[in-house]
């Protein structure tokens, strides 16, 4: 027999404490669910007061504003005739937990708290929750009185519990728990739930995607069943960007997704599943069965409806949704994307102009200047697709009237985009030209400055106090002066970018300033090869966890999927800061300056964060990687030599400008890699284990 039901998921754009507008949002998915003949929703995890709340999650606001958001759906009437699954945090006898509230028809049927919680990388769910621990286990949860009196409940069931509605089964899993070893769609699975829904807050990294779905794809197609993925989407307000891609899934295969990254509020996925088919799928199964019959009972909270199509009111036009194949966007893709929906966000929402960027000609800052020309290209897009909210948005932004409509990203570039040269007597014309092709090609209004004359006075000011005269290195200087004359040029463009982004656009005529974004890699994070406060000093860096590997790969993707063949220019370049006077004999370079390759950075940054490794045991997985191009003793001194640069310059992470986060070996301070900003810079211990270590191996083979 068949059994069909419709059901949907959901990606929002949800943002911090924005219960008006979060409330909105959740409103129109479930109505949108419902006008696709849904009888099941799902949304994103704590989507009424926004996932990235933090430490306001301590507040006693939030969780009194959410019930009030939450009354506002009890009360609806028009929200009638769904199952509705929404999220809030939830003081139960005095403790604070991540729930899942489930209603139907302006009625309670269960509050879910998370049993198992997030709390690494980026999470940090234990500082604000507690997790459920009485596994399958309920008790009553006195409902606020105004909730009450809404609802016609004294009390609801609160706890780790199964959804039992006419014709099926339904059961709550929470994002972290999708990861953990014993995930509690097992256990669910086993004792009858046909459904399983999980909201999510989950943020984007890097060829992160796949292992989602491989997870819940292996979870359907071993314990069978219809699993509904909700996940939130956009900036809520910090680093992360929530990347949706929402999925409805039934016995292993994929039946609908949304787009992983969107600047769109609200996206809603349905699909028609056979109940059928995956009573047929389980029941096929012996072993699978023979498990079941000793599984552990679940509690059963009631919801007063069918989620099935019963067999009389059967629509033979109705049929189950097909599967789909799943296209999974390239690391080049997702860094186009991502970083772009990201400054998006955060521009609309943080009322300013557009952005300022100092445009160097090297590679980094043509990187972030191509996200943010996706970023116009994916506004004017939705602009010509006549989204209401984008169109509101853009005009707001840009000063512009009701009737004004972008014609191309360009277009909109000149009124959103702002880039800067700011040359000296050590730059080159080479970058100064590829910065204005740049420029001409994506549209930003550009400006070309030479700012000698503002390095002078300040050096002329330190002669006068001082009667000493600093020199470049290359005219006899010491390495103090040349340092200090580079970053004299370096946070002088700091400055100078804040001054332009506050006085360019009132130059034009328009009353906004504009958000200055920096263009410093992970990489020369890790190793701390900047300047303190200069031009990697902004209010957002779209690049500073993408890797230089990734960023070449980038812009050649841009190339050629944008048409901009000005890439070229850039590709084909030495990365050079030009801070120091060249001749044909000498051209500043980075990775010669740093004393390694941005490849080798890469691999430190991997195996320093994300295997755990220390100087001693990063020394021996390197003797395996390199170990047929390197002696012991020359790993050994790239790894003494990386390690103390990180330590004399981990105090600059501690003023970073704050970065969208991409890369799994981020060294972000504020709160993704925590580590002190003191080092011991000689490593004394750990590099004598080394120098041992090494000393074993060269005496191993002499013998």
């Amino acid at each position: 027999m068949v059994h069909y039901t419709t059901v949907a998921t959901c990606t929002l754009n949800q943002w911090a404490l924005d219960f008006e507008g979060n409330y909105q949002r959740i409103r129109e998915s479930i109505l949108q669910a419902k006008a696709l003949n849904a009888r099941l929703r799902i949304g994103p995890e704590l989507e009424i007061p926004g996932y990235g709340c933090y430490d306001h999650f301590l507040e006693r606001d939030t969780v009194q504003h959410s019930w009030e958001v939450l009354g506002r759906l009890l009360e609806d009437r028009s929200l009638d005739g769904i199952l509705i699954d929404t999220g809030m945090p939830v003081l139960h006898r005095n403790a604070r937990y991540n729930c899942r509230i489930i209603i139907l028809n302006g009625k309670i049927v269960l509050i879910r708290p998370k049993l198992y919680l997030a709390n690494d990388g980026n999470y940090r769910e234990m500082r604000w929750f507690v997790g459920w621990t009485r596994l399958a286990q309920t008790e009553d949860f006195v409902l606020p009185l105004f909730i009450g009196r809404i609802t016609g409940q004294r009390s609801v069931m609160f706890g780790d519990a199964l959804i039992s509605t006419w014709d099926t089964c339904v059961g709550i899993e929470l994002c972290e728990e999708l990861f953990t070893p014993e995930s509690p769609h097992i256990a669910m699975s086993l004792d009858g739930a046909e459904i399983i829904v999980n909201s999510s807050g989950s943020h984007h990294e890097l060829r992160k995607l796949k292992r989602r779905v491989d997870l819940i794809t292996e979870a359907t197609l071993k314990c069978g069943g219809v699993y509904l993925y909700a996940n939130q989407k956009g900036c809520d307000g910090d680093r992360l960007y929530y990347d949706g891609a929402a999925m409805i899934l039934a016995n292993g295969v994929v039946l609908a997704m949304s787009s992983q990254f969107s600047i769109a509020d609200v996206d809603v996925q349905v699909a028609t599943v056979d109940l059928g088919a995956v009573r047929a799928f389980r029941a096929a199964r012996t072993s699978r069965s023979m498990q079941a019959a000793r599984a552990t009972p679940y509690p059963r909270a009631k919801a007063e409806c069918a989620l099935a199509v019963e067999l009389g009111d059967f629509d033979n036009s109705v049929r189950p949704t097909d599967p789909i194949a799943v296209r999974y966007n390239t690391p080049s893709e997702e860094i186009n994307l991502g970083p772009a929906c990201w400054l998006w966000d955060y521009l609309r929402r943080s009322g300013q102009g557009g952005f300022f960027l100092p445009l160097s000609g090297g590679l980094d800052s043509c990187s972030t200047a191509l996200i943010v020309h996706s970023m116009c290209r994916q506004v004017t897009e939705a602009c010509l697709r006549g989204d209401e909210q984008v169109l509101k948005d853009v005009r707001r932004c840009v000063g512009a009237g009701a009737d004004y409509v972008p014609e191309s990203a360009q277009e909109l570039a000149g009124h959103l985009f702002y880039t800067c040269y700011m040359g000296t007597e050590n730059s080159s014309t080479e970058t100064q030209e590829r910065a204005r092709h740049l420029a001409q090609t994506i549209g930003s209004y550009h400006v070309d400055l030479r700012m000698d004359s503002v390095v002078a006075a300040i050096v002329a000011l330190f002669v006068l106090v001082t009667s000493r005269t600093p020199q470049y290195e290359v005219r006899g200087g010491s390495s103090f002066e040349n340092l200090a004359l580079q970053n004299i040029q370096a946070r002088l463009r700091m400055l100078l970018s804040y001054l332009f982004a506050a006085l360019l656009p009132w130059a034009r005529g328009r009353q906004k300033s504009l958000l200055v974004l920096s263009s410093a890699n992970v990489d020369e994070a890790l190793r701390g090869y900047f300047t303190k406060y200069d031009c990697s000093s902004a209010d957002l860096n779209p690049i500073g966890s993408i890797s230089k590997h990734d960023l070449r790969k980038y812009v050649a993707f841009a190339r050629d999927a944008m048409e901009l063949p000005v890439l070229d220019e850039f590709l084909n370049a030495m990365p050079s800061a030009e801070l120091v006077p060249h001749s044909e004999s000498y051209t500043q370079s980075d990775e010669v300056e740093m004393g390694m390759s941005y490849a080798e950075l890469s691999e430190f940054g991997r195996l320093r964060k994300v295997d755990g490794c220390g100087p001693y045991s990063m020394v021996m997985h390197l003797l395996h990687i390199w170990g047929d191009q390197l002696t012991p003793r020359e790993i050994a001194q790239k790894v003494r030599r990386f390690f103390f640069f990180y330590a004399i310059n981990r105090h600059k992470m501690t003023t970073i400008t704050p970065a969208y986060h991409a890369e799994t070996y981020s060294p972000d301070d504020n709160r993704f890699d925590m580590r002190p900003f003191l080092y011991n810079s000689s490593w004394t211990w750990q590099f004598q284990a080394i120098d041992a270590l090494i000393e074993r191996i060269e005496s191993a083979q002499d013998q």
